[in-house]
C-alpha cells in the first residue's frame, strides 16, 4: 500500500478520532476538556511525529 500525503493525513485523523472517542466514551474527563485540550495536543503530537518519521525515512532511503 502506497502512502501519499492525503492518505497518511486521513490515517492520522482516524487514529486521533478513535483515541478521542475512547476518552469520551470512558468519561474520564469533561467533554469540554477533551475537545479543547486533549484532541488538539494529540493532533499536534501526531503531526510532529509524522514529520520526523518522514524525514527519518528520507534519510534512511538516501543512505542505505
Amino acid at each position: 500500500m502506497k502512502f501519499d500525503l492525503p492518505r497518511a493525513a486521513a490515517v492520522l485523523v482516524l487514529i486521533v478520532a478513535v483515541g478521542a472517542g475512547g476518552l469520551i466514551g470512558a468519561n474520564m474527563m469533561p467533554l469540554r476538556t477533551t475537545l479543547m485540550m486533549v484532541v488538539p495536543s494529540m493532533l499536534v503530537f501526531g503531526a510532529l511525529a509524522f514529520a520526523i518519521g518522514v524525514k527519518h525515512g528520507e534519510f534512511r532511503a538516501g543512505h542505505a
